[in-house]
């Protein structure tokens, strides 16, 4: 299990050796920066919001500390950073997000920064590509089932352990008159759609690429497999599912509205924490593993690090500034009763507590991590994009995946990655 977790949590292009130990250290550097910008581009759900309130720690009259965190975060980062000087002075980040910033050459080797600042740091926090330190990871996420125990007792059923068993329970519930709509997800058209493709097909078992090509090898049966079962479990979802993210999903389950989903870990704490919900949503709801599909034996998820980066188009006084800050913000003294639920952390004093129970469930029945690929993102984004009209059957599996495959041919050929 630990070995699974860990490959979401470091990578190398260069080699994707095995780490030894997942758990990491923070630092125990202190602020004392005098002057310097600190501005942070990320996403925003509640674990960032803690790391980002440490690195708020370090403002002074020197130094100022602001961030952005939108959901929007992918779609600002490229052009942000681009800048020069770049907009954000760093862009958190995770396996997909990374990459056209790499790509682009648009953040900075930390190896020096590390040196200096990051003695705390384990090995497995420090994303290496080609041998150089890219970036500095401080949580592990994955997608795993969230399920409502009361709900699945009065319909009769155990706790899904496969898709096809999720959608059985999804139909006793809606039998019973229990719930309308007892399933739920993040099927929001565009990168929420792509992710839920890539799971997927991740449990069906299929290779996305060709060995050592950037051509697309899912317009195949197992291609096929994924999409049905995306499509039959959409038929127990609120009609509006194309439009649900996170955000939304999560609201739904706080307001009693869902029984089963499939949901960031990320999110466990913040919909468990008896706010916003009832007690008796919360005392319910319960997390395990991510179901396996179709007969495979490996979870239909994909392990996540996330982490920070440093932007290459900044003055090195404003990258040390930003560095010893966002590692004020992931040290072990932001671990407290409240803040150790919002995440599997990669720091030091972690103690794994209920909420993290799904992401090491997934990880110990051999998730593996989100391909990291420098065209990986463009499968992504064809999915997400591609995918609407198959879910709302206005076409075929068949013709959805011809659909996929031309939007990723036509975007390879414009990157370079295809001729």
């Amino acid at each position: 299990m630990l070995k699974k977790l860990m490959m979401a949590a470091a990578f190398s292009v260069a080699t994707t050796a095995a780490l030894t130990s997942m758990a990491s250290a923070g630092s125990h550097a202190k602020c004392g920066i005098e002057k310097g910008r600190v501005n942070v581009l990320g996403n925003e759900f509640p674990a960032i919001q803690t790391v980002m309130a440490g690195a708020a720690e370090c403002a002074s009259d020197g130094v100022t500390v602001t961030s952005n965190l939108t959901k929007e975060h992918r779609d600002l980062q490229v052009s942000a950073l681009t800048a020069n000087p770049a907009e954000y002075t760093s862009a958190i980040v995770a396996n997909s997000s990374i990459v056209p910033l790499l790509n682009d050459g648009l953040i900075r080797p930390l190896d020096d920064l590390v040196a200096k600042y990051g003695q705390g740091l384990k090995k497995n926090q420090l994303i290496t590509i080609d041998g150089k330190i890219m970036a500095v990871a401080f949580m592990a996420n994955a997608q795993h089932l969230m399920y409502r125990k009361d709900i699945l007792e009065k319909a009769g059923v155990a706790v899904p352990t496969t898709y096809e068993e999720v959608v059985a329970a999804a139909k006793a519930i809606k039998e019973k008159g229990l719930m309308d709509y007892p399933l739920s997800g993040t099927y929001k058209t565009g990168w929420n759609l792509g992710e839920e493709f890539v799971n997927m097909y991740t449990g069906v078992g299929g290779d996305m690429f060709k060995p050592g090509k950037a051509e697309l090898s899912i317009n195949n049966e197992n291609g096929i497999k994924a999409l049905n079962m995306m499509k039959e479990l959409t038929s127990y979802m609120n009609p509006d599912f194309l439009t649900f993210d996170s955000n939304a999903a999560a609201a739904e389950w706080e307001a009693g509205n869902v029984a089963i989903m499939n949901m960031w870990g990320s999110r466990a704490g913040p919909i468990t924490d008896n706010e916003g919900s009832t007690p008796e949503v919360v005392s319910a709801t319960m997390m395990s593993g991510a179901p396996t599909v179709a007969g495979g034996s490996t979870p239909a998820t994909t392990l996540w690090w996330d982490g920070f980066t440093i932007s290459k188009n900044i003055s090195d006084e404003d990258a040390e500034a930003t560095f010893v800050a966002l590692m004020n913000g992931v040290r072990p003294e932001v671990l407290n009763d409240e803040t150790s639920s919002l995440a599997v952390w990669l720091i030091d004093g972690f103690k794994p507590g209920p909420t993290a129970a799904g992401v090491f469930a997934s990880a110990n029945a051999g998730a593996v991590p989100y391909p990291m690929l420098p065209f990986g993102g463009l499968l992504h984004t064809a999915a997400g994009d591609e995918l609407s009209d198959f879910l709302q059957g206005k076409e075929s599996a068949e013709q959805a995946l011809s659909d996929i495959e031309a939007a990723y041919n036509t975007a390879a050929k414009e990157k370079g990655f295809l001729k």
